[in-house]
């Protein structure tokens, strides 16, 4: 018993001298799309046995998991619309931003390929056919208000978005969520709930 006592004991030193280092390393941690979401700590939010897609094609598109294979191409998609992603998606600075590094934005994609293994969320590149370029991303993610089974989120790169690409995606979205996917309530951010609403709603999921 007493060795037990001891060993604990210094188990507990150790945890507290390096908790200083585990907080700071926690706060250095870059913001990414995926932990901009805010999503909740109850998880899974699918059933165990749904088999989540791995892939799907649109017109003029297809869906590939992100992940470090990418890096290079998610890269310049968002890093070419900073300013109109900052706008439209994440209304923020926080991300994208100029500062971002390669070893940023390599470790946002093993983030994503990991939390995708652990289905806690999926986020997913819409490719050109051939793969060689990213038009936008699409993230499927627990909601962090109550009443939906799950949040989309949609960015598509200000050339694309010019195009009228934005919408044409949406609309292939919805469809393709509400067909593949089993959810029966979906929250779309800034689509079909205005920016106001989901703001208000998230304000009251903060003060309680």
């Amino acid at each position: 018993m007493k060795r037990i006592i001891v060993t604990a004991a210094l188990f507990m030193a150790a945890f507290m001298a390096a908790a200083p280092g585990l907080v700071q390393a926690a706060e250095q941690t870059p913001p990414t799309p995926s932990t901009a979401a805010q999503t909740p700590a109850s998880l899974p939010f699918i059933a165990a046995d749904f088999a989540v897609p791995t892939s799907a094609e649109g017109p003029g598109f297809r869906l590939q998991p992100l992940g470090p294979d990418l890096v290079k191409i998610d890269f310049a998609a968002y890093m070419s619309s900073i300013e109109h992603l900052q706008q439209t998606f994440t209304r923020g600075t926080a991300w994208p931003h100029p500062g971002i590094t390669d070893a940023d934005a390599l470790l946002d994609m093993q983030t994503e390929a990991v939390r995708f293994a652990a289905r806690e969320s999926f986020a997913y590149a819409v490719l050109t056919p051939d793969g060689q370029r990213e038009r936008g991303s699409l993230y499927v993610s627990p909601s962090p208000v109550s009443g939906y089974d799950a949040q989309v989120r949609i960015w598509v790169t200000k050339a694309e978005y010019d195009a009228g690409f934005d919408q044409q995606l949406a609309a292939w979205a919805h469809t393709w969520i509400a067909a593949r996917w089993p959810f029966a309530k979906v929250a779309w951010p800034g689509r079909d709930i205005a920016w106001a609403v989901w703001d208000a709603q998230l304000a009251s999921v903060r003060s309680r």
